[in-house]
């Protein structure tokens, strides 16, 4: 019993670690890390989708919520105006199924 109690908090607590909930803050010293949107998809490192649904937001597969307030997010990002500065480019797509890492080099930014 103990031991199923305990693998139960252990994938409850696994699942919230990989999740996508993201809060974008202003400054750049308050951020996990720095993001730059480039314009062709191509270029990118991660594509993302916007979920509308904090639940939608599963593992690490590109499938950001955006949350409004910092203790609402599992990461903070800084969207950045140049591509030299950032840690990660994202293109955003249209569609759920296109979220995906395209260089899964820099996944670790958002365990």
């Amino acid at each position: 019993m103990k031991t199923n109690v305990f693998c139960l908090i252990f994938l409850i607590s696994f699942g919230s670690l990989t999740a996508q909930k993201i809060y974008s803050t202003g400054q750049s010293y308050k951020a996990d890390f720095k993001v730059f949107v480039v314009e062709n998809e191509y270029q990118a490192d991660l594509k993302v989708y916007k979920v509308s649904r904090p639940y939608e937001a599963k593992k690490n597969t590109g499938l950001w919520y955006f949350s409004n307030a910092p203790y609402n997010s599992d990461k903070k990002i800084y969207f950045c105006e140049n591509e030299y500065e950032a840690d990660l480019k994202v293109f955003f797509v249209d569609y759920k199924y296109q979220a995906k890492w395209k260089s899964s080099e820099k996944k670790f930014l958002l365990y």
